[in-house]
């Protein structure tokens, strides 16, 4: 069952540093691109992942084809496609050992939420934390070393 009570849902928020953001945009007007900002200007580490861009530079992130492609370990794959397209980001999302996974407003995907909490990821869905991060008063933690 995706979380839904605020206090999960902080510690999610609290116990990221590194986020994937898969869909993400180039353009400003695109709300992928502005909750990249968002997630940035709170102390979150943002990688965008999206097979177009590849290679280009997005708000100061080199811009990866697919999470297989990230160097560093992920605390939480933020999902910016349709809900069809979330299952299969779901299961390299377990691949690379993510820690959590977050599906946007109107992202709903019960099956591949089960399979990620079955493989005992955090799962948030059909919520964005954009939104949660300001409305909980929550930021990463951040460790000396």
């Amino acid at each position: 069952m995706p979380l839904s009570e605020d206090s999960a849902i902080a510690a999610v928020l609290e116990r990221t540093r590194i986020v994937a953001l898969v869909g993400a945009s180039d353009r400003p007007d695109r709300p992928s691109h502005r909750v990249m900002q968002v997630l940035q200007r709170h102390g979150y580490r943002v990688i965008p992942v999206n097979p177009q861009l590849a290679g280009q530079v997005l708000l100061g992130e080199t811009v990866v084809a697919a999470l297989a492609d990230i160097a560093v370990p992920i605390d939480l794959v933020d999902v910016f496609r349709n809900a069809e397209a979330a299952s299969a980001i779901v299961d390299e999302a377990i691949a690379i050992g993510a820690k959590a996974v977050w599906m946007q407003l109107g992202v709903i995907n019960t099956a591949a939420a089960a399979r990620a909490e079955a493989a005992g990821l955090r799962v948030v869905m059909d919520r964005c934390p954009a939104i949660e991060i300001p409305r909980l008063g929550v930021s990463p933690v951040v460790s000396g070393g």
